[in-house]
């Protein structure tokens, strides 16, 4: 009897052993999302890490490229995973969406994406990151899927983007004052946006308040009003959004994090909701040395405060 249990013992042991064992998958794949093909990039040296899902801003922009300078910390903690949305990066180098995006579609897009990524996993939950527009998609699954999350990051989130844009335009009013040209322009921006140039002299004078003179140059706004063919529409929708009336309480850990100089989403409304918002678990963390770009801005605190969340 001795000896048939020392077997089982040492049995059981080397099972275990290899159940622990690392699995390391550094991949991109391209996978079936909502009719159309999607590229979606796992980096991890043990895929049995908790998953981050980033969701990124834009809309129509990628964080893949760029991935490394933002996660090289939280690679240790996590499973790390980028996913070019559609009409995006690599998505859209495989196929453009054969229907204007909208907040509707692309939340059902992500929803598709965090089950495809707990199933070939092998996990029941993950966490989950919007920068940004991102949030447009992240609140959704926070509002509609809350039970697929550890917890949610909303950086430089969305909250109530209509009162945003219409404080962001009387900064911008105030700051170009002297400068003729940028009231011209400044004086043509009505909301909701009536016209794609009215949203394009927004951010146009937003930029070049940030130091980016190029936005001054045709080619900008001509890249501009191609971007707005296919995003217009969406972020108006995103005008629309005001979590405040429409979202009160959630039903998963939450942790705000706000760049202090951001003008984009209005800091001080994103300190309000957060503490209107109900939530099993909230935090709100403030970077003071950062604006819209709190991951490019302040990469290894933004990181640090991720993993803080964990304890």
């Amino acid at each position: 009897m001795k000896k048939i249990s020392l077997f089982a013992f040492l049995l059981m042991s080397v099972f275990c052993l290899s159940q622990l064992q690392a699995v390391k998958m550094d991949t991109l794949l391209t996978v079936e999302i909502g009719g159309i093909k999607q590229a979606i990039e796992i980096k991890t040296d043990d895929v049995n890490k908790p998953i981050l899902l980033f969701l990124s801003g834009g809309p129509g922009s990628s964080m893949m490229k760029n991935a490394d300078s933002f996660t090289n910390i939280l690679k240790n903690k996590f499973t790390i995973v980028q996913w070019d949305q559609r009409d995006a990066g690599k998505t859209l180098e495989l196929n453009p969406s054969p229907i204007q995006p909208s907040v509707e579609l692309m939340g059902k897009d992500t929803y598709e994406v965090i089950n495809f990524l707990l199933k070939k996993l092998n996990q029941k939950k993950l966490y989950l990151l919007g920068s940004s527009w991102g949030n447009a998609l992240g609140f959704y699954i926070v509002k509609n899927h809350p039970e697929l999350l550890h917890a949610y990051f909303a950086v430089n989130p969305v909250i109530s983007q209509l009162a945003s844009e219409k404080e962001l335009l009387k900064t911008l009013k105030i700051h170009f004052e002297d400068n003729l040209a940028a009231m011209e322009e400044l004086s043509q921006v009505h909301f909701p946006f009536t016209n794609d140039e009215s949203m394009f002299y927004l951010r146009k004078w937003l930029f070049y308040k940030d130091g980016k003179q190029y936005v001054t140059n045709d080619d900008f706004k001509k890249g501009f009003l191609q971007w707005s063919k296919t995003w217009s529409p969406a972020w108006n929708e995103v005008m629309k959004i005001d979590l405040p009336k429409t979202l009160k309480k959630v039903d998963c850990r939450i942790y705000f994090f706000v760049g202090k100089n951001d003008i984009q989403t209005l800091t001080s409304i994103t300190e309000e909701y957060y503490q209107q918002v109900k939530a099993p678990k909230k935090d709100l963390f403030l970077f003071e040395n950062s604006g819209h770009q709190i991951h490019k801005d302040e990469s290894e605190k933004f990181q640090n405060t991720i993993i803080k969340t964990l304890d």
